[in-house]
């Protein structure tokens, strides 16, 4: 099996992510300054991670979150969101371009016919493309006045809780320092509670985490767990170190639903309780658990984010391509 998936390694012929992937599967995992054996030798040999906690959270979020779809605030968000036009994915793209920490936007037209909402003053425009038009404008929920929102949108990423606010810091710390992840707080859209990125600047760092700074230290753990999870589920693609995998391919509902859990076992093992459920409902379209979540994955980083708030931890080192087990 080895022979071939290294041979696939270098077949053209596959998405680029999917080779990207394999390669990932032969880097030695080095956490602690300890050689283990690689993603691929722990499969063969049957040394997964545990599931059992990880299958337990899904179950969980599962049972609270066909209860919250019940429920009025739910249905008042879901009535919210069916209002949005569906735009393309390139003007998505160009969207998250212009403003990355956009959640809801809509042109000028559609918030007062279709909201009740009008334009602030000196309201901000962004450009998408339209049809039989060069472009057209639209403006992000933050730029806009009228009716109050639904209450799910202000609360989705509350976390309250007796915990060690240290948690926090030493994380922020540790994802800087071993793993080369920059986190910022800043302003962010009011419905934005936080994104991970690419990291471009000169620094050395491979990916960033921005959290909106108008949370409360309990609430910015909890979004700043989820954020590290996009990137150690491989969400965001590998590096070029393969210190996590490249699982670029699979759909919003999945990776959403995996970082959400790992988010919900990380609090609740550190005692912070948090809208875990509110937020798996919105990815949860047929009740079920999407087939791709991995349930290995999610307790080896849910393990590994817990690790980071309660231990300082050392860089770990480079390797690249010289790294990988054959």
């Amino acid at each position: 099996m080895k022979g071939v998936l290294i041979e696939s390694c270098h077949d053209s012929k596959l998405p680029r992510y999917f080779r990207q992937y394999l390669e990932s599967l032969f880097a030695v995992d080095d956490e602690e300054g300890h050689r283990h054996i690689s993603q691929l030798d722990e499969a063969l040999l049957g040394a997964a991670p545990p599931r059992r906690e990880a299958q337990s959270g899904i179950d969980s979020l599962l049972r609270q979150s066909k209860t919250y779809r019940d429920c009025t605030a739910f249905q008042e968000m879901i009535n919210f969101m069916a209002r949005f036009r569906d735009y393309a994915p390139y003007n998505n793209m160009l969207v998250k371009l212009q403003n990355p920490s956009c959640s809801f936007y809509a042109t000028e037209n559609d918030w007062g016919g279709r909201f009740g909402r009008k334009l602030k003053e000196d309201a901000r425009p962004m450009l998408i493309l339209a049809p039989m038009h060069p472009v057209l404008t639209v403006y992000e929920l933050d730029q806009t006045e009228g009716p109050e929102l639904p209450k799910e949108l202000n609360q989705f990423a509350r976390f309250d809780g007796e915990w060690d606010e240290a948690f926090l810091d030493r994380t922020v710390e540790n994802a800087a320092v071993r793993d080369r992840i920059r986190v910022n707080f800043k302003r962010l859209s009011s419905t934005n509670a936080g994104f991970a990125t690419i990291a471009r600047d000169d620094a050395g760092h491979k990916m960033r985490i921005a959290i909106h700074e108008d949370l409360d230290s309990a609430s910015r753990y909890g979004v700043l767990c989820h954020e590290l999870a996009h990137i150690y589920l491989g969400h965001l693609g590998s590096d070029a170190d393969y210190w996590w995998p490249s699982r670029i391919n699979l759909d919003r509902h999945t990776v959403e639903v995996e970082a959400e859990t790992v988010a919900y076992l990380v609090t609740s093992r550190l005692g912070l309780q948090g809208a875990s459920a509110s937020y798996v409902s919105r990815h949860l379209p047929s009740g079920d658990v999407p087939q791709a979540v991995s349930l290995d994955l999610i307790a080896k980083v849910a393990s590994r984010v817990e690790d980071m708030a309660r231990h300082k931890q050392s860089p770990r080192q480079l390797r690249g391509r010289r790294g990988r087990n054959r």
